[in-house]
């Protein structure tokens, strides 16, 4: 259990250097303006599916307690 939340700890640290890097280059390489709101949609998306992802690993059954 522990190494599995220590594997999706390391891929979500990952994925987030990722999408920095492309926002970076979309903004100073390529001199796409993005907004900054068009910027923060794009990290509390990437929140939410960090959430859900740390949410089914910690509660297989949906938080529902199996009786049998």
């Amino acid at each position: 259990m522990l190494e599995s939340v220590i594997s999706l700890l390391i891929y979500v640290c990952v994925i987030a250097l990722v999408i920095y890097l492309v926002i970076w280059v979309l903004q100073t390489v390529v001199g796409i303006a993005l907004p900054p709101k068009v910027v923060q949609i794009f990290w509390i998306i990437f929140a939410l599916i960090v959430i859900l992802l740390l949410a089914r690993l910690l509660l297989p059954f949906g938080g529902h307690a199996r009786l049998f």
